[in-house]
């Protein structure tokens, strides 16, 4: 087994397609009919999912990933999916702070062992520096526990397909105020993917002022597009200045099967790694050292 590992992966369980159900309106069992309709194979139980996603780590030479429970409530599914193969998958979980039930919920889920909270302040129209969202970075302190933050462009595949609304707002999504909260929670990993989804700049910036923020690589990164001239190379040059290899988290956003884990993106950002001439300690540390040590440590 390689050291590769994934910090950005997606749990699609039956919980999270029976939420997507009860927003679409939809009769009978959403977590076979959702998938049917969108394509996709549909995720069995939590065992089952997880066992899908050992074969398929297995098939790509990673060691472990770090797999998120997309949808608020979701955290038992990706719990058991740990309990399953704690060696190889670390738990994470998408929390929305303005839920009644939500510090609860999070103390909960970090005592069961899931490593990282997950905000979505866009979607749940939560800002990063509400009291609401700061009470998650208490309790990650306190459980010494990991927070991620995502900023920028939010587009949800699944929900666009479904015909689902995406009511967010995008001001919510800043870096700079991601850098503020975590500067007070110097203990506590933070991490922005995606080098910040489109406010590339400002995720610079937020490294620079917080040492404990991260950012994670993962994706297709087609936000840059929004940046004329812009290439990925350029992104992994920039980031690597600005806040060295030790503070980059590679990750996927690989998410549903049959389409499984994006080895297109791993070998995509290898490339541009060597291209750049990365040294084989700076790959090590990007591709999983810095995993083991955030999650792991």
């Amino acid at each position: 087994m390689t050291d590769l590992r994934d910090a950005h992966c997606h749990f699609f369980s039956a919980g999270f397609f029976r939420a997507l159900g009860r927003e679409a309106g939809t009769t009978g069992d959403s977590a076979e009919q959702l998938p049917h309709t969108l394509g996709w194979e549909a995720p069995g139980s939590d065992a089952d999912l997880a066992d899908r996603w050992i074969r398929e780590l297995d098939r790509g030479g990673v060691s472990e990933a770090m797999i998120i429970a997309s949808t608020p409530g979701d955290e038992a599914s990706v719990g058991a999916a740990i309990e399953h193969a704690p060696s190889r998958l670390v738990g994470a979980f998408m929390v929305n702070p303005g839920s009644v039930d939500a510090p609860a919920r999070v103390a909960q889920a970090f005592e069961s062992g899931l490593r990282t909270a997950c905000l979505f302040p866009a979607m749940h129209h939560v800002a990063v520096d509400d009291p609401r969202s700061i009470a998650v970075f208490d309790l990650a302190s306190r459980h010494r526990r990991a927070v991620f933050v995502h900023c920028g462009v939010l587009s949800i595949g699944v929900r666009r397909r479904l015909n689902l609304p995406s009511r967010f707002d995008l001001r919510l999504g800043d870096p700079l105020a991601v850098a503020a909260v975590a500067s007070r929670y110097a203990d506590v990993p933070v991490v922005i993917p995606h080098f910040g989804a489109g406010l590339f700049r400002e995720a610079l910036m937020a490294v620079q002022a917080a040492p404990n923020v991260l950012l994670d690589t993962s994706s297709s990164n087609r936000w840059t597009a929004l940046h004329p001239g812009l290439t990925l190379r350029e992104v992994f040059a920039r980031a690597l200045d600005c806040a060295g290899p030790e503070r980059l988290l590679f990750g996927t956003d690989s998410s549903f099967f049959p389409r499984g884990w994006q080895r297109g993106v791993y070998e995509e950002q290898r490339a541009v790694l060597v291209d750049l001439g990365a040294d084989a300690s700076a790959q090590a540390a990007i591709f999983g050292g810095n995993f083991q040590r955030v999650f792991r440590g």
